[in-house]
């Protein structure tokens, strides 16, 4: 016969548990509504020529977050990484989407570094952030192109967050700006926008850095930026579908049984 110990314990853990699989529904819950706000697949398909997205929360919710637009002639194309994963971080990632959205849909002029510093602006003011110590130091680092899809053009400009683009076999790397949408360690300085004449053929690559930051169950090393450029180089020529399949089975493999440390999110596409 149980004792009243054991009773108790037994109704303990029935209310933990309950409490956990609510939590966990929460969270599935939060991640749906957060799937929802970003740009589904199918509607991606009908404004770009071909695409993937490798987006692996952590947490099921997530801090990274892709965003598209159409606004006229013009193709407004982001992937965004908030601070920190989970809940919080998936926030953050809601208020990004929200001030791109405000700011897009209010523009005449459509200039990639002139978003990104309105953009600053309105993460600071939203979190309060003066420059004291106490204020919080959450921030989106994002890289942002917008393509003139008349004159065939690329504006590009990052928080943090470099472009990637293949052509003829060639990686090149457009850099971004050494600072991040939200408050300044040092002194602040205007975004700059970085222009590219697009070529058939040219493939292009944003993404976060929590590919590059995973560390491997064999090597307990992080991945690193390096070897994340030399895997889209290998598969740059194949189709969207196989490039995130390879891309993914590679994560996988080096990741093995360790844990994984943030939100992963590869956003590559052709226009």
């Amino acid at each position: 016969m149980p004792t009243d110990n054991q009773n108790s314990t037994d109704f303990v853990s029935l209310v933990r548990n309950q409490v956990l699989d609510d939590h966990f529904a929460s969270l599935r819950y939060a991640g749906i509504i957060q799937k929802a706000l970003m740009p589904d697949y199918e509607l991606l398909k009908g404004l770009l020529k071909d695409l993937f997205m490798l987006f692996l929360p952590r947490d099921i919710v997530s801090g990274d977050f892709y965003y598209v637009m159409r606004c006229r002639q013009y193709l407004c194309i982001a992937a965004g990484d908030c601070t920190g994963h989970g809940v919080p971080g998936a926030l953050l990632s809601i208020l990004g989407i929200s001030f791109l959205n405000d700011i897009l849909q209010s523009r005449t002029d459509f200039k990639a570094n002139r978003v990104l510093n309105q953009m600053r602006e309105k993460v600071m003011k939203a979190l309060h952030q003066t420059g004291e110590k106490s204020m919080a130091k959450d921030s989106i680092d994002i890289g942002l192109c917008i393509v003139d899809t008349k004159e065939m053009k690329m504006q590009f400009a990052g928080a943090n967050r470099p472009l990637l683009m293949s052509r003829n076999d060639e990686l090149i790397e457009f850099k971004p700006d050494k600072m991040t949408i939200g408050l300044a360690p040092l002194k602040e300085h205007p975004f700059t926008s970085q222009i590219i004449e697009i070529c058939p053929g040219d493939s292009f690559y944003l993404f976060s850095d929590g590919y590059s930051d995973q560390f491997g169950e064999l090597t307990d090393k992080k991945f690193k930026q390096k070897n994340l450029k030399k895997v889209i180089s290998s598969v740059s020529g194949l189709p969207m579908a196989q490039q995130k399949e390879t891309l993914e089975s590679t994560f996988m493999e080096w990741k093995g049984k360790a844990q994984q440390v943030d939100d992963v999110l590869v956003f590559g596409f052709q226009l």
